[in-house]
């Protein structure tokens, strides 16, 4: 039995990993709750994209592996915009 994830269990692994990622990228203060949560749930998509272009199966992964990718993807969007907008 796969365990599939619904929109509330996204919006809490999205908003946790885009709080964590904020953290690690120093960006917390700006982005309150919805910026975190909104951070997390693109980094999501980002990473999955991202671990789908080198092969990995993103899909059966479970919780953790899916709060990894938002991780993983979180960090790499706030790089993004940070770079962007020449912030550090």
């Amino acid at each position: 039995m796969t365990l599939s994830l619904g929109i509330f269990a996204w919006i809490i692994i999205g908003g946790l990993a885009g709080w964590i990622a904020s953290k690690i990228k120093g960006t917390d203060a700006s982005q309150g709750v919805v910026g975190n949560i909104l951070t997390g749930i693109v980094g999501g998509l980002l990473g999955g994209w991202i671990l789908s272009l080198l092969g990995v199966d993103v899909k059966g992964g479970g919780i953790v592996f899916s709060f990894l990718t938002c991780l993983l993807g979180a960090v790499i969007f706030i790089s993004i915009l940070q770079a962007l907008t020449n912030k550090k």
